[in-house]
């Protein structure tokens, strides 16, 4: 019996025994180390994605930037708002439009101090561009700050859920890089198909800037008055469409208010696929909803919105065919529906979204769609040069 005790049974116990109390105190920490090669590879990819953003725009403004301009651009990329107090929610959105409002002069400035030359729509576009990397850069310090946190803590938990964050914040991350080489270039991304349907259906009729960055064109549809509206183009500017509808409902009798833009798909479904439904369809903090909002309600006035399907990050990178496609579809679905108002006055038609690289008549909607078309193709030989070349270990995926 002695013999079976330390052949077989106490001998294997014990090294059980030791193995586990090993694995309850240094796994966590191997578990750690491991985590914390990946989190770096990840935080060092955001930060070079960064980097890649602001060559994009220095280089758009100039073929060969100056340490001074990247200092600028570097000191530029840093900048914040602050959103101001809601603690009395009552006035609230006139305190976020007047931040907006300061926000936007500050990026004119910064724009025109550093590339005087340019005109306001190649300005514009690197405005837009300056935003994306500016979010981009904030990411990115965002998980630096919880890698070096992870690394001082040696917390697990804090490690895990950064790990469990990563792939969509890698994917966000991608797609604002392509979407701020989109505005700085002028081509048009996804969030534009509102300003090239709106476009397409103004034709040939005469524009008028109502509000800063806001254009307005008169058009009779299908018998009726309508006004369609949008962001001034081609240059990438998201307009004051809230301002706007509202100073129109003080020289017109308005009837309904139409609103077109891009709708965040759930996976799944099909990019380019139309929704149709009821209320204002503008994203954003929800000054210029607010403002329609308002307006509607105090004159009871009908809302209905048409928007096109795409994922977040198809949204602010280069246009993709589907999206495309859509557009004529779209623009039949708003005409039957002016058709069919009852009620008598203008219909005002709100082409919603960034109009980078959209003008403001049919000409240049699609001239719009002939650079959509180009980008895509350049996109595609990208994807393909940039593929990794498969071999047997990769059993097909």
């Amino acid at each position: 019996m002695m013999f079976n005790l330390l052949d077989g049974g106490i001998i294997g116990n014990i090294i059980w025994v030791v193995m586990f109390m090993v694995m309850i105190f240094f796994y966590p920490r191997l578990m750690i180390m491991q985590m914390m090669y990946k989190l770096e590879q990840s935080a060092s990819m955001l930060e070079g994605l960064t980097n890649k953003a602001r060559h994009v725009v220095t280089k758009k403004i100039s073929k060969k930037p100056s340490h001074d301009l990247n200092e600028k651009v570097s000191n530029f990329m840093e900048f914040f708002s602050i959103d101001p107090v809601n603690l009395d929610p009552v006035g609230i959105v006139k305190k976020l439009e007047h931040i907006q409002i300061l926000s936007e002069n500050r990026f004119e400035y910064f724009v025109r101090k550093t590339s005087p030359k340019m005109d306001a729509e190649a300005q514009a576009n690197i405005m837009m561009g300056l935003a994306g990397a500016i979010s981009l850069n904030q990411i990115s310090k965002v998980v630096r700050h919880f890698v070096e946190m992870v690394r001082k803590t040696k917390s697990l938990q804090i490690a895990m859920l950064l790990q469990m964050q990563l792939p969509l914040i890698e994917q966000i991350s991608k797609a604002l890089l392509k979407g701020t080489e989109a505005f700085t270039n002028g081509w048009p991304v996804g969030d534009s198909v509102g300003g090239i349907v709106v476009a397409k259906m103004a034709g040939n009729s005469k524009t008028k800037e109502i509000e800063k960055d806001t254009v307005v064109t008169r058009k009779k549809i299908r018998g009726k008055n309508v006004i369609l509206m949008k962001a001034k183009g081609p240059g990438s500017r998201l307009g004051r469409l809230g301002r706007a509808v509202e100073k129109l409902s003080k020289r017109e009798k308005i009837s309904k208010i139409i609103t077109v833009d891009a709708a965040a798909k759930l996976e799944g479904e099909k990019t380019g696929r139309i929704a149709e439904g009821i209320g204002v369809a503008i994203g954003g903090i929800g000054i210029d909803r607010s403002y329609i909002e308002n307006l509607a309600t105090t004159r009871n006035l009908p809302l209905d919105t048409f928007v096109v399907k795409m994922s977040q990050e198809e949204a602010i990178m280069p246009m993709v065919g589907d999206v495309l496609k859509s557009v004529d579809k779209m623009i039949t679905m708003v005409e039957n529906n002016i058709a069919e108002t009852k009620e008598k006055g203008t219909i005002v038609v709100v082409g919603v979204g960034n109009t980078v690289g959209v003008g403001n008549d049919r000409k240049s909607s699609e001239s719009a769609e002939k650079k959509v078309k180009e980008v895509i193709e350049i996109m595609k030989k990208r994807e393909q040069s940039e593929k990794p070349k498969r071999n047997w270990f990769s059993f097909g995926f």
